[in-house]
């Protein structure tokens, strides 16, 4: 037995189930050392007794995490470690912040 979208809806209602369709451009999931790009996707909200669940589908491509200008400023002032020994600690420790601090300051 098949349902038309009305019934489905209704249905979804009657559990206390509601969807909204999301326009977006680009979904972004940030990883430790890398990133999963998801160009025009299909987004879906979908709200469940006061919970959101996202469900997305499209091509989705890997690509390196870019290490933020932010963070390598932080690690150097921690450390007072030169921009690009930060920056390889950053990308050493999938850029984790405490992680790249404490492996340039264990050997002071």
């Amino acid at each position: 037995m098949r349902l038309d979208d009305r019934a489905l809806k209704a249905a979804m209602k009657k559990m206390g189930i509601q969807s909204q369709d999301i326009p977006c451009k680009e979904v972004i999931i940030k990883t430790g050392n890398k990133e999963i790009v998801i160009q025009n996707p299909q987004v879906t909200k979908v709200n469940m007794m006061g919970q959101d669940t996202f469900q997305i589908m499209g091509n989705a491509i890997e690509r390196e995490a870019e290490t933020s200008t932010e963070d390598i400023m932080t690690v150097m002032e921690q450390t007072g470690k030169s921009e690009k020994e930060a920056a390889k600690a950053l990308k050493e420790t999938g850029g984790d912040l405490a992680s790249a601090i404490i492996k340039l300051t264990e050997g002071k």
